[in-house]
């Protein structure tokens, strides 16, 4: 008898197929208020979770006690508990590696559109709006030869680092954990502190994980020491930025623009005074949302997945002292 596994996301067949070749498969392509319930009672006997953006924490464990792995489609977890997922002997994984060339080719695009004023600039002509040459008033900024500061020097700001440094002649500042001597010898990059990165640099990218270490870890200290011609973009996780210290910064002048791919709330709400400003670049958190990513993403979590339901050790699992534990 195939042990029984939920996918709570939409897949590709063929995903859902190579699963279902291991696993009798309970699928929901999304959960909602009207499916909640019948999620629940899938749950008691489920083996296995496969999806994205569930609160997978003690609460929701007590309800699953036949749980073996959770997959997370994404590079990020921090919609999982990992400690409660160990205390309860649960294998947890994500995806790293298959999106990084996608999300930094989306965060050079959202630098270079806010330093060009790409949208605000489109809208303009779509709006019937361009009826002469344009006027300084409407002058971007270069981002070739500029400075560049990555908080977080990770696999994604490594890639971002390379785009930065070949692509656009830029220097590499960046801030980490540890240093990276990989990246200082290939593209040039500085290490040095928070407060000298915010200082110093004319374009800065944040690339960290969601933790209790890392939320608004970007507040009104760190915009204030930044340059009055600076340009910020997030592409990690909405709440590690103060959001209300980025509007306030924004209408004080205290940095020029802004290109986001994350928000606190998501959706974001329309009345969010983020929304209203023509020098913030908006997007819907699309960093890795390509067909070819994507599809990858979930291929990979898929394969996780099958692996820890057969009892063997995933590829990218995030708690391997799981395995330590008796059963």
């Amino acid at each position: 008898m195939k042990p029984k596994v939920i996918i709570y996301k939409k897949v590709e067949p063929s995903v859902l197929e190579y699963v279902q070749e291991a696993c009798e498969v309970v699928y929901f392509e999304q959960l909602h208020a009207d499916n909640m319930q019948a999620f629940y009672e899938e749950l008691k006997e489920a083996k296995g979770l496969l999806g994205t953006g569930l609160k997978v924490n003690d609460e929701l464990l007590e309800k699953a006690p036949n749980l073996q792995i959770v997959s997370n489609v994404g590079v990020g977890y921090d919609n999982l508990d990992v400690p409660a997922l160990t205390r309860h002997g649960v294998m947890a994984t994500n995806t790293p590696n298959v999106l990084n060339e996608t999300v930094a080719d989306t965060m050079i695009g959202l630098m270079l559109a806010t330093a060009r004023r790409i949208p605000e600039l489109d809208h303009m002509i779509k709006s019937g709006n361009w009826t002469s040459h344009i006027t300084p008033e409407y002058y971007g900024v270069d981002m070739h030869h500029k400075t560049l500061g990555i908080i977080g020097m990770g696999r994604i700001g490594a890639a971002i680092a390379k785009r930065a440094h070949f692509g656009f002649g830029m220097n590499i500042l960046y801030h980490n954990r540890s240093r990276n001597e990989e990246v200082e010898k290939t593209y040039q990059a500085t290490y040095c502190s928070l407060e000298e990165l915010c200082r110093e640099a004319d374009f800065i990218c944040l690339m960290i994980p969601l933790s209790a270490e890392t939320t608004k870890l970007i507040g009104e200290k760190e915009f204030r020491l930044m340059k009055k011609s600076a340009i910020f973009v997030n592409g990690s996780r909405g709440a590690t930025v103060d959001e209300e210290a980025l509007v306030s910064a924004l209408q004080e002048g205290e940095i020029l623009a802004a290109g986001l791919d994350v928000f606190v709330q998501e959706p974001i709400d329309p009345k969010h005074p983020l929304l209203s400003m023509p020098n913030v670049v908006t997007l819907p958190h699309i960093g890795s949302a390509t067909w070819e990513t994507r599809q990858a993403m979930v291929q990979f979590a898929a394969e996780n997945f099958v692996q820890g339901i057969l009892g063997n050790r995933p590829p990218a699992l995030i708690n391997p002292e799981v395995l330590e534990i008796e059963k």
